[in-house]
C-alpha cells in the first residue's frame, strides 16, 4: 500500500504520459484500411486530373464553327456514353449526343447542353436551339496538374483523402500503425455483463466504456478483459501484455485500501510516474512503466474513468499516432449557470456546451459531479474546469472547456 503521495497537475501528469512515448512504427497498407490514420509521406498528382476533356452535362458536342446562326440543326454521327469515346473528329454540321462526364471529342469547342435541343422528325438529326456561355467542357488538368501536391505527409486521411488517392489508382500509403491497446477491468465486486447479479456486486460497466472509446479513438483493442483482486494475477497478466500491447489502460484499484492492487504494483514492479493528481473525479489515477510499456491506471468510478480517458489517454493515442493534436479540442467558454462549490483540487465537471448569437461557447455541467455517477455521461459534450481554491463559478464567468469528440 503507498502511504503518502505526492500531487501534481492534470497538466503536470499529461505532459508525462506524453513524453515516455513517440509515435508507433510505419507501415504500408491498403487505403481501404487507413481512415483516421496519420500519413506518413507527401502525395504528388501521377498524371492529370481529369486527364481527358470532360463533358460537363448531358448534351451535344460541336466544333467552333458551327457555334453561331441558332437555330441549328446537325448531324447525329454517334453517341458517347461514360466511359465510351468518339476518337474521330468532328466536321462541321456534325455532333455526338454526350453524356456528363464522358471524354469530349478533340476539336469539339463546346457542350450545348441538352435542354437547349429539340428533336427533328430525321432521327439522325438535331436541332440546338441557343448557346451557353460556357463551354461545358472540364479541360485536361483542370483540378490538378500532373505532379500537384494531393496530401501532404502529416495528414490524417478520412473519407474525402481516401476517395481523392483512389480517383489516382492509388491503393497504398505510408501510415503510422494503429497502437495496440490492452484494457484490464479490476475488482472482485465486478460481474460481466449477461451473467447473474450476485448480491454486492456490479456490472462491469467500465470495460465496454474504454473499448468503445478506444475504438472511435481509431487505435486497435488487442485485449480487453476483467481480473478479480489478486497481486499475483494482475502482475503476471500485466506483464504478458506488455510483450505486445503498446499501452496498457486499467481500471479500479488505485486508492489505498487493502485490495487496490494496482497501486502497489506501481509501487513495488515497475517505474512510477505519478500517483495522484490534484483533480476530482480520478485523483488517485496513476501512470507508471512496465517492461517498457506504459500504463494508464483510472479510477474504477466511471465518472472518474470516463474523465480520465479524455484528459489522459487521449493524448498518449493521439501521440502514438503521430497526431499533433488530439480530437478533443480545449476552448475558453463561459458558464451558462452557477456551479458554487467549494474545491479543494480542480474540479472537472461532466457539462453541456452550445454556441452564443456572438459565437461565445456556453457551458453547464449535466447530472450529477459524483465520480461514482454515469447516468450523464451519454449526455457530456464537454469536460469544463473549476479551479481549485475558489468558490466555484458564477454564471458569465470564463472557464476552460475541452469539447469532446463527436464520433
Amino acid at each position: 500500500m503507498i502511504e503518502k503521495r505526492n500531487t501534481i497537475s492534470m497538466e503536470q501528469a499529461r505532459e508525462i504520459l506524453r513524453n515516455q512515448i513517440t509515435h508507433l512504427p510505419v507501415e504500408k497498407i491498403n487505403i481501404g484500411k487507413a481512415l483516421n490514420q496519420v500519413l506518413q509521406e507527401p502525395i504528388f498528382a501521377p498524371f492529370p486530373a481529369p486527364y481527358f476533356r470532360r463533358s460537363g452535362y448531358d448534351g451535344f458536342a460541336i466544333t467552333e464553327t458551327d457555334d453561331e446562326n441558332y437555330p441549328i440543326t446537325l448531324r447525329v454521327v454517334a453517341e458517347v456514353p461514360c466511359g465510351e469515346t468518339y476518337d474521330k473528329p468532328l466536321k462541321p454540321g456534325e455532333t455526338v449526343r454526350i453524356m456528363t462526364g464522358a471524354k469530349v471529342p478533340e476539336n469539339a469547342s463546346k457542350i450545348i447542353m441538352l435542354e437547349q435541343s429539340k428533336a427533328t422528325d430525321n432521327k439522325n438529326e438535331i436541332t440546338l436551339i441557343n448557346t451557353q456561355k460556357s463551354s461545358n467542357i472540364t479541360e485536361v488538368g483542370a483540378e490538378f496538374a500532373q505532379g500537384d501536391l494531393l496530401l501532404d505527409r502529416g495528414h490524417i486521411l478520412n473519407a474525402g483523402s481516401i476517395s481523392l488517392l483512389a480517383s489516382f489508382g492509388i491503393n497504398e500509403v505510408q501510415v503510422v500503425q494503429k497502437p495496440k491497446v490492452a484494457i484490464l477491468s479490476t475488482g472482485s465486486e465486478l460481474v460481466a455483463i449477461g451473467n447473474p447479479l450476485p448480491d454486492g456486486k456490479i456490472y462491469n460497466s467500465n470495460q465496454l466504456l474504454l473499448e468503445n472509446l478506444v475504438h472511435i479513438h481509431d487505435a486497435e483493442i488487442y485485449a480487453a478483459e476483467q481480473l478479480p483482486d489478486n497481486y499475483h494475477d494482475t502482475k503476471m497478466r500485466l506483464m504478458e501484455l506488455t510483450e505486445t500491447a503498446d499501452l496498457i489502460i486499467t481500471t479500479g484499484g488505485v486508492s489505498v485500501g487493502d485490495f487496490d492492487f494496482m497501486a502497489d504494483i506501481a509501487k513495488d514492479e515497475a517505474e512510477l510516474l505519478f500517483n495522484k493528481i490534484q483533480m476530482r473525479p480520478g485523483s488517485p489515477t496513476t501512470g507508471m512503466c512496465l517492461n517498457n510499456t506504459l500504463i494508464i491506471a483510472l479510477s474504477g468510478n466511471p465518472g472518474a474513468c470516463f474523465t480520465g480517458f479524455y484528459l489522459l489517454v487521449e493524448p498518449v493515442l493521439a501521440t502514438l499516432m503521430g497526431k499533433n493534436q488530439t480530437a478533443t479540442k480545449q476552448v475558453q467558454a463561459k458558464m451558462a449557470t452557477d456551479y458554487t462549490k467549494n474545491n479543494g483540487y480542480d474540479r472537472f465537471l461532466r457539462g453541456t456546451y452550445q454556441l452564443s448569437e456572438t459565437g461565445e461557447f456556453l457551458v453547464a455541467p449535466v447530472g450529477s459531479d459524483m465520480s461514482s455517477a454515469l447516468g450523464n455521461l451519454h449526455l457530456t459534450t464537454c469536460l469544463l474546469k473549476i479551479p481549485r481554491g475558489k468558490v466555484g463559478k458564477f454564471k458569465g464567468e470564463e472557464v476552460e472547456v475541452w469539447l469532446l469528440s463527436s464520433k
